[in-house]
């Protein structure tokens, strides 16, 4: 059974975000609050961390994975970003949106859609998240906590326990979460174009 830490959502406690951070590094797979939904989370070069959440998700390798930014200067390390997209960017981060963009040599291959060479990029408007992403140094590599079957994403910490306790090292309970998912805006031609609505709102980009 893997870990389970109380958070405080604005304030949190250094000592659970650095127990967040070690495990990271160390290869583990975390469930952790966004301004979105639950995600789950590995560092970028893990390969097996991915495979767990493959497995966990049931996921293709079609899958976009999101990889969560601390904010622009991260962001543009990991993607390829115009100046019409940057100034989309500026505007909407942090927030509640995924942005897929054309993926920089810095991003690992099996991250990446196979064919499009994208990566989803985003910065979360999270306190926990961003203490868990500062600390780390990089960006975190997560999806949503939505499970094979399911059609809505798990909000409630204790029933994550539960389900998956046994599946990932820790979970970080910071109260209960969205339902909704990101909006997901494709910018990879600069031009926004509205792939998923989600909690972001869509309006600026139709």
């Amino acid at each position: 059974m893997g870990e389970y830490l109380q958070i405080h959502p604005q304030n949190p406690e250094p000592r659970v975000i650095k127990q967040a951070v070690q495990c990271l590094l160390q290869g583990g797979v975390i469930v952790y609050p966004t301004d979105s939904t639950y995600a789950l989370g590995c560092i970028i070069g893990d390969k097996t961390a991915l495979d767990r959440i493959r497995r966990i998700r049931q996921l293709s390798d079609k899958h976009n994975f999101t990889l969560m930014c601390a904010d622009l200067s991260s962001l543009a390390t990991y993607a390829r970003v115009h100046n019409s997209a940057y100034r989309i960017l500026k505007a909407y981060t942090p927030g509640p949106y995924t942005f897929i963009l054309k993926a920089t040599p810095e991003v690992p291959r099996r991250l990446m859609h196979p064919k499009r060479k994208t990566i989803g990029i985003r910065v979360p408007d999270n306190e926990v998240a961003q203490a868990i992403i500062g600390s780390l140094g990089e960006p975190i590599m997560s999806t949503s906590l939505i499970l094979p079957g399911e059609e809505e994403q798990l909000f409630d910490p204790y029933e994550m326990r539960l389900k998956i306790g046994k599946l990932v090292d820790l979970i970080i309970d910071g109260g209960a979460c969205g339902l909704e998912p990101t909006t997901m805006i494709d910018l990879v031609e600069g031009i926004p174009e509205v792939m998923r609505v989600g909690k972001g709102d869509p309006e600026p980009f139709q």
